[in-house]
C-alpha cells in the first residue's frame, strides 16, 4: 500500500446507487451513502490506493449523472478505516447484521443475519433500518400471527419479524422486482423460509383477499407513508401494531396525523439521528368497509 491513498466523491441518485452496487472496479472500493432520503440524494465515494488518472475519473463519472468529481488525498490509515465504513457488524437488541467480509455471531438467544452491502436497501446500517430492528425487538413480548413488510428491500426486517414470531404467516413486498430477487437470495443465504414474496406497489395490489395483518412494517419514505395511510390501515387486523420508518424527524408529525385520521394512534417512537421510527396501534374494532372521504377514511365496524 502506498503512503497515501485517494478518495473520489460524486453525487448520485437512488437509482444510480442501486446500479453502483453491482459495479466492479479492481482498483477501487465503491461505497454509496444516503444523504437525504426524502430528497433522493445519495453520494458515491470511491477509495483508491493510487491517484486517479483521467481514465479512472471518466469511469467513475460514467456511473452517475453529469457531475464534477471531488478528489481528496487521504493518509494511509484513513484508507483502511474509511473504505470499510458502514460494513462493520451492526448489533440491535438480539440481532446482528453483518456481511461476508465482516462475519459476526449473535449473543446466546440472538440471531445473526448476513446481508451484503450494495444488493438493495435495508442492510441495517442506516438509522431507519437499525431503529426498526430495535422497535421489533421491543415488541418481542407481544404475539403476532401474521406479519407484512411493505417495501422490504433486502428482506431484513421480515427476517427479524419471523425470528421473533416463528409461527406467524409472513409476507414481504416491494415495488422493485429486483428487491424481491435480492430478498429471495438473502432468504437462502440465511436459512430463512416461510415468507411469501410479492412485487407490488403499496398494499392495494397485494394478493391477500380478505387477509389482515397483526403486524405491519413499512420502512419507506414519509411521502408514500402519508399517501398510503388508508390502504395500510385497511390491511390491519384489530389492534394491529404498525411500525413506520424512513421519515425524518421533521416529518414525523405529518405521518402521525395521516394515520390518526385512519384511527391509528401513536404508541412509541425511537429517534436515531435525524430519523424517527414510529410504533402505531390500529383501532381495536375490525374494519369491514372503507369509504373514501377526501383524505380521510370512514370506518365501518362489525358492531
Amino acid at each position: 500500500m502506498s503512503a497515501d491513498s485517494w478518495k473520489v466523491t460524486l453525487p448520485c441518485s437512488r437509482a444510480e446507487a442501486e446500479a453502483i452496487g453491482d459495479a466492479e472496479f479492481a482498483a477501487a472500493v465503491l461505497l454509496v451513502t444516503e444523504e437525504d432520503e426524502a430528497a433522493g440524494r445519495w453520494r458515491l465515494d470511491a477509495y483508491l490506493e493510487a491517484e486517479p488518472d483521467a481514465a479512472m475519473l471518466a469511469a467513475l463519472r460514467a456511473l452517475v449523472s453529469e457531475a464534477t468529481p471531488v478528489v481528496e488525498r487521504l493518509a494511509a490509515q484513513d484508507w483502511v478505516t474509511l473504505s470499510q465504513a458502514g460494513l462493520e457488524p451492526i448489533r440491535e437488541g438480539r440481532f446482528v447484521v453483518h456481511t461476508a467480509a465482516f462475519p459476526a455471531e449473535a449473543a446466546p438467544g440472538g440471531r445473526a443475519f448476513r446481508i451484503e452491502a450494495g444488493q438493495a436497501f435495508g442492510t441495517g446500517h442506516h438509522e431507519t433500518t437499525a431503529g426498526c430492528l430495535a422497535m421489533l425487538d421491543g415488541l418481542a413480548g407481544r404475539r403476532f400471527g401474521s406479519v407484512i413488510d411493505l417495501g422490504t428491500g433486502t428482506g431484513l426486517l421480515a427476517f427479524a419479524a419471523l425470528e421473533l414470531w416463528p409461527g406467524a404467516w409472513a409476507m414481504a413486498t416491494d415495488i422493485d422486482p429486483i428487491a424481491i430477487e435480492v430478498t429471495a437470495e438473502n432468504m437462502a443465504a440465511n436459512g430463512v423460509s416461510g415468507i411469501e414474496l410479492v412485487a407490488a406497489d403499496g398494499a392495494r395490489e397485494l394478493p391477500i383477499g380478505e387477509r389482515t395483518f397483526d403486524l405491519v412494517i413499512a420502512n419507506i419514505l414519509a411521502g408514500p407513508l402519508v399517501a398510503m395511510a388508508a390502504e395500510v390501515a385497511a390491511i390491519c387486523a384489530p389492534g394491529a401494531a404498525i411500525v413506520l420508518a424512513g421519515l425524518l424527524s421533521t416529518q414525523a408529525e405529518a405521518v402521525v396525523a395521516a394515520y390518526a385520521a385512519q384511527g391509528c394512534g401513536e404508541a412509541r417512537r425511537i429517534v436515531r439521528g435525524d430519523w424517527t421510527i414510529l410504533l402505531l396501534e390500529a383501532p381495536a374494532e375490525r374494519v369491514v368497509g372503507v369509504a373514501s372521504e377526501g383524505d380521510r377514511v370512514a370506518w365501518a365496524t362489525d358492531s
